[in-house]
């Protein structure tokens, strides 16, 4: 798919679509649960579809409920009650880094042999740090390829011990805490790097719902007894703060007023800080908690402000904070935040290039980038099959001299269905 997104003037309200993080954690704790739960209010997106296949190979049974429109509204889940099955056919996860990672902690609390891979992005991403784990608590994890790198075999049962692990990625840690909460033994990890910390949180927050406490000393040490048992539970899905970050810094760059519904600041998600970002940059942004909104207003154009912000625990926002900064009128370093070369793409170098080749001003740094002021110029630019960069670069055209046609924009699915649909039902 190519798109061609114009320049111009936006306004109007958002329904922000719901958390991939949440959706994907939801699935994964309803399929090892004992009964009977219900996940409301998921994000129907090709990640989501890729965790609900993930989950029905492990042997869970999940129905769909669609409305009349064709949108997914709730799934019924059917829990394994901690013991998932061998599947009888490799579990393919698509584009879903989060599902591979989170689930091959759980697919190893089976003695069955399990086989992960997804699509060529996936199969160049690492969980060697991760298998290394799993090894050292009971599994036997592998990779079939240099790197480890998808394809990934993983064999159970996990029993729990100790392990040392940097997470360049917080899915590390994510996916031992929650498999070894399941574990007949106790667990202590030593984590000696982890970025991404806001994650962690989620899933503690997620563990915590279920009764299961995590023992910990800051960021560095974390414990579970093991011996868990997860429940069956109805939960709504948040609103997803990575998500709501294109509109806002569209809102940002070209001075619109926008109104984002589904948002509630008291989450867990990471991502919200970028409100804060936007508000320093000189944005208007004000939350109405009991509705569940956040508006937010950019100053007038070339009044944003420059500034220097760690990205270190919300790497997903650099592409649409890398294409806002363009437009700011004075530099903008975006730094502390090497693994955002770990994600789908090398972001750090993919954003340089595109907004290069659209004449912007950005020196690309070993963690980061530093974009100096300069408007967009427009013409073609490349989403690399990352989602995330085909949703910047169409935000980065409502402030261009002349349309960006974004070739292979059909991956803003994987995350953000009808995202430019939505951005052009915003138009004035």
């Amino acid at each position: 798919m190519t798109w061609t997104a114009q320049p111009g003037r936006i306004g109007g309200t958002v329904s922000i679509p719901a958390s991939k993080s949440h959706t994907i954690r939801a699935l994964l704790i309803a399929a090892l649960a004992d009964g009977h739960s219900v996940v409301d209010e998921p994000l129907d997106s090709g990640d989501a579809r890729s965790c609900i296949a993930a989950c029905r190979l492990l042997g869970a049974e999940l129905a769909e409920h669609r409305d009349e429109g064709g949108r997914l509204h709730k799934v019924d889940v059917v829990g394994l009650g901690g013991v998932p099955q061998s599947p009888e056919n490799v579990i393919d996860v698509g584009n879903s880094g989060t599902t591979l990672y989170l689930a091959l902690g759980l697919a190893a609390l089976g003695e069955g042999i399990t086989v992960f891979t997804g699509d060529e992005q996936i199969r160049r991403r690492s969980a060697d740090r991760l298998l290394v784990a799993l090894n050292d608590l009971g599994a036997t994890a592998y990779s079939t390829r240099p790197g480890g790198c998808a394809p990934i075999i993983v064999q159970g049962p996990l029993r729990g011990g100790h392990t040392t692990i940097e997470c360049p990625t917080s899915q590390y840690l994510s996916s031992l805490l929650l498999a070894c909460s399941l574990a007949p033994e106790p667990t202590e990890i030593t984590v000696p790097l982890l970025y991404e910390r806001p994650y962690v949180e989620m899933t503690i927050a997620w563990l915590n719902s279920q009764g299961v406490e995590v023992d910990r000393d800051g960021y560095e040490r974390f414990a579970v007894t093991g011996g868990a048992r997860f429940q069956a539970r109805s939960r709504r899905v948040p609103g997803d703060f990575s998500s709501a970050t294109f509109p806002a810094c569209a809102a940002a760059l070209s001075g619109a007023r926008l109104e984002l519904v589904g948002l509630d600041m008291s989450d867990s998600q990471g991502d919200k800080q970028v409100f804060e970002i936007l508000r320093e940059m000189g944005c208007t942004v004000e939350v109405n908690a009991a509705a569940e909104t956040v508006t937010i207003e950019g100053p007038p154009r070339g009044e944003l402000r420059g500034g220097e912000f760690d990205l270190n625990a919300i790497p997903d926002a650099l592409p649409a904070l890398s294409v806002t900064a363009c437009y700011a009128s004075e530099p903008v370093t975006l730094g502390n935040v090497p693994q955002a070369r770990l994600k789908e793409t090398d972001r750090i170098a993919v954003m340089c290039s595109e907004l290069q080749k659209q004449g912007a001003k950005v020196e690309e740094l070993p963690e980061g980038m530093r974009v100096s002021p300069s408007r967009l110029q427009g013409g073609p630019a490349e989403s690399h099959g990352d989602h995330r960069v085909a949703m910047a670069m169409a935000i980065g055209a409502l402030g261009a001299e002349s349309p960006i046609v974004i070739h292979n924009a059909g991956v803003a699915e994987i995350t953000y269905p009808g995202f430019f649909e939505m951005l052009e039902s915003l138009r004035l």
